[in-house]
């Protein structure tokens, strides 16, 4: 049984900060690839950040590439994303998702978590 869980949304000014938190259970958090995704209502799911087993390497989506963080902490097995400078564009379902063979912002992820709310006000 795998579960992937989300935390560390809310509700934010634009400008402001948050970090989200992604715990991996039934895996071996070193041997998966993360990513953090998200989707706002009326559009699809956008790929944010993605990272590799040992956070050696990581990608972003243009429109957070500057702003936002993705690390891996294998010791706690935790996934972040720390969001900074947020915009009200930013706000979006987030979800963490997770992954033994692959990464990437357009990859299909096996493992996903249900999902933390950021809402960006202006």
């Amino acid at each position: 049984q795998v579960q992937v869980v989300e935390s560390g949304g809310g509700l934010v000014q634009a400008g402001g900060s948050l970090r989200l938190s992604c715990t991996v259970s039934g895996l071996t958090f070193d041997d998966v690839a993360m990513g953090w995704f998200r989707q706002a209502p009326g559009k699809e799911r956008e790929g944010v950040s993605c990272i590799n087993w040992t956070g050696s390497i990581t990608y972003y989506s243009d429109s957070v590439k500057g702003r936002f963080t993705i690390s891996r902490d294998n010791a706690k097995n935790t996934l972040y994303l720390q969001m900074n400078s947020l915009k009200p564009e930013d706000t979006a379902m987030y979800y963490c998702a997770a992954d033994r063979m692959g990464y990437g912002l357009r990859f299909d992820y096996k493992y996903w978590g249900q999902g933390t709310q950021v809402t960006v006000s202006s």
